[in-house]
């Protein structure tokens, strides 16, 4: 039986809180957990003609840092690896971005939009 951690679950929440977030804002969503060898997206959307690979962080308070904050060097370099898979699964030839949704108490969101190359 798998029992999910209190982190799990603000994960989780966090996600639903992001998808409801970009649904409004009229993306499409794609894939959600998208997953290449050890690496994973948390959302794959597409945004009129780009596809939009999306880091959701949760907190719920900002006492040790700012949820953006804790999207490492290591973190970008396997949403790299695993963007470059997607890419050459689909074949996509648009634009393409990468984006950090932070949410904070479950509520307060900030989208970066083009939050690192």
């Amino acid at each position: 039986m798998n029992k999910l951690t209190s982190n799990q679950k603000i994960g989780i929440n966090g996600e639903a809180v992001a998808l409801n977030f970009l649904k409004n804002l009229n993306y499409t969503i794609l894939h959600t957990n998208w997953r290449h060898k050890h690496a994973e997206i948390d959302i794959i959307a597409q945004d009129k003609n780009c596809i939009v690979f999306i880091e959701v962080k949760t907190r719920n308070s900002n006492k040790f840092g700012y949820p953006e904050e804790f999207v490492t060097a290591n973190k970008i370099k396997k949403m790299h690896e695993a963007a470059d898979a997607f890419l050459a699964q689909t074949n996509w030839q648009n634009e393409l971005r990468f984006d950090i949704i932070a949410i904070e108490n479950n509520s307060q969101i900030t989208h970066f939009i083009d939050a690192f190359y």
